[in-house]
């Protein structure tokens, strides 16, 4: 592999944890993030369940520093992505060529709401302020201005694959020699717009998810943020601590299949993972632990599970969805899952796929149900397929 790219930091918020340590210690003592909504003002608040970060708005705003008035999609963006940067410890990081590569695909839609609300019952109503935040570009730029990055700012916004292009993204620009470090992956906050668009797609889960289950009945939807912090040989070699692993293969590919589902064959999903083992130099057998999209859906299960099938068997490596824990935080889900990757490739760590019991009829394999420890574990594979067909997937391996 030429010009590898180092993991060096980590941070992560969601409904399992505010930070790295919170949430590990929920995969470990298998608690699950999801619950009634309590933040979200919405007819379905005792009626759907959902992964929120436990904690408000202001209680958020508090932690970042940043006013009240800002979108709870930056406030989590900036304390997940600030917690990586400190993470990395790098310490002349003012003097590097840095980039901040952050997706959502919300943007500040929750104010946005707030403002039609009141909007709506008279045009001289509603306050401004609310709006002006809505486009997702805008999250980004409030999290890069916190965190002080100034060289490259860029948004992706490709649905549920979004975060993973965003650390794909970081990984070609350093790989090109235009940055130094990357901090990379995503943000999104529940707003009514996700939460009815969803259940208007019939794919909610009125009980907890059950990803890979024959019985499974839909997805839980969560929020939340996940950054790594990608730097070249040169900065990793400066650090005073040793990288949680390298960034070592990644592809996205389209499978222009449905605007809201992926083809009956996994074949997006497939040409994704299929492109990142190459871009690693890896074989199928290489593979120690897949952590899954998995969101527990019909469709999007039994489509990665064909493709899994297709590429990796009759051998297959240990696998399982920690959405059973986090729910389904959309644009930062590749994010997060990346974070729980490079833990898993540092610690020899395997999360359980909570709630499940039985196999898919179609598929020869099941996923892990208990959290192991002391695994060998060279190389994780993580995938992040999203609406429109677009499916990334990525590989972290150990140093």
């Amino acid at each position: 592999m030429s010009t590898p790219v180092f993991v060096t930091g980590i941070g992560v918020i969601s409904a399992i944890g505010s930070n790295v340590s919170e949430n590990l210690a929920s995969l470990e003592n298998e608690q699950a993030g999801m619950g009634n909504i309590r933040y979200l003002e919405t007819i379905h608040r005792n009626e759907l369940p959902a992964a929120e970060v436990k904690l408000s708005n202001k209680e958020l705003s508090e932690k970042t520093g940043l006013p009240g008035q800002v979108s709870r999609t930056a406030l989590l963006s900036t304390i997940a992505a600030k917690e990586a940067l400190e993470d990395a410890a790098i310490e002349d990081f003012p003097r590097l060529r840095t980039g901040f590569i952050s997706a959502n695909t919300v943007g500040g839609m929750d104010k946005t709401e707030s403002f039609f609300s009141a909007f709506l019952t008279a045009n001289n109503r509603g306050k401004l302020r609310q709006v002006v935040d809505h486009e997702c570009g805008k999250i980004t730029e409030i999290a890069a201005d916190r965190l002080g990055i100034k060289n490259y700012v860029s948004t992706i916004s490709t649905a549920c694959s979004s975060s993973a292009n965003s650390i794909f993204l970081g990984a070609r620009l350093i790989r090109n020699g235009i940055l130094d470090v990357a901090i990379a992956g995503g943000t999104d906050a529940l707003t009514r717009f996700t939460l009815n668009g969803f259940n208007t797609l019939m794919i909610l889960d009125k009980e907890f998810c059950r990803p890979f289950d024959e019985n499974r009945k839909g997805l839980n939807l969560g929020e939340g943020a996940g950054y790594v912090v990608l730097a070249n040989e040169q900065v990793a070699s400066s650090l005073r601590k040793k990288p949680y692993c390298l960034l070592s293969g990644y592809a996205n590919a389209n499978d222009a299949y449905h605007q809201t589902a992926s083809s009956p064959e996994g074949t997006g999903s497939f040409m994704a993972m299929q492109g990142a083992l190459k871009k690693a130099r890896l074989t199928a057998t290489d593979i120690d632990y897949i952590n899954l999209h998995g969101t527990g859906t019909q469709n999007n299960d039994i489509a990665e599970g064909t493709a899994i099938k297709r590429l990796f068997g009759p051998v297959y490596p240990k696998m399982s969805s920690t959405k059973s824990f986090t729910g389904h935080t959309l644009g930062a889900s590749g994010g997060i899952e990346a974070v729980f990757s490079a833990l898993a490739v540092k610690y020899g760590l395997i999360y359980p796929n909570l709630r499940f019991h039985a196999p898919m009829k179609e598929l020869p394999f099941q996923p892990e149900t208990t959290f192991l420890t002391h695994q060998n574990i060279r190389h994780v594979l993580s995938n992040s397929f999203g609406f429109g067909g677009n499916c990334s997937s990525l590989i972290f391996s150990a140093i």
